[in-house]
């Protein structure tokens, strides 16, 4: 149904400036210990609220696909290797999580920070569920050095989580303020 619609200019400029946003957001780092913390999942979260399931997508499979080929816009640089990184499911989630966030959005029936509360948070499942499963697979099968689920969930899980949840709390935030000036969506808020 959604392939039939024809392209809006307005929102592919929007997707372009997310896409740039997230470029920006693998930057803004706060180093902590294994993992840094970064604004990416902030800006993919926010794109998938605010620009919906195709447009939202469509920013973040950009940031992917400029990385892939050779800019480095990702946290650790950029070029075709990457996908051998462990944390590029991530990256993959992003889009993923995007799209789910943007569906959730789009078909409720009143969108306010509830909603958008939750659709972040499955947004960052997604993240999380391919991210993990990303690095479990490079780890134990390009890398050779296989690690056990504990060990995964301790890895990936448990050091981000909370700093990921303050994001999804802030995105929710955000796009609740922020659909009604965009246009996004043209129902009331609920």
């Amino acid at each position: 149904m959604e392939q039939n619609k024809p392209v809006n200019i307005r929102m592919l400029a929007v997707s372009a400036l997310f896409t740039a946003l997230i470029a920006v957001g693998a930057f803004i780092r706060i180093p902590v210990p294994l993992w840094p913390f970064t604004l990416q999942t902030l800006f993919t979260t926010l794109a998938g609220l605010l620009l919906g399931p195709r447009y939202g997508t469509l920013a973040c499979a950009a940031y992917m696909v400029l990385g892939l080929i050779g800019l480095p816009i990702f946290t650790g640089g950029g070029g075709p290797q990457y996908i051998f990184q462990p944390t590029f499911g991530c990256i993959v989630g992003f889009a993923v999580g995007a799209w789910l966030a943007g569906m959730i959005a789009r078909r409720a029936p009143a969108r306010g920070f509830r909603v958008f509360l939750l659709a972040a948070l499955a947004d960052m499942a997604v993240v999380y569920l391919i991210g993990m499963a990303w690095f479990w697979c490079v780890k134990a099968f390009y890398l050779n050095d296989p690690i056990g689920v504990w060990t995964l969930f301790v890895t990936c899980f448990v050091p981000t989580i909370g700093v990921d949840v303050c994001k999804a709390v802030l995105a929710a935030g955000l796009a609740a303020r922020l659909a009604p000036v965009l246009g996004t969506y043209r129902m009331p808020a609920a």
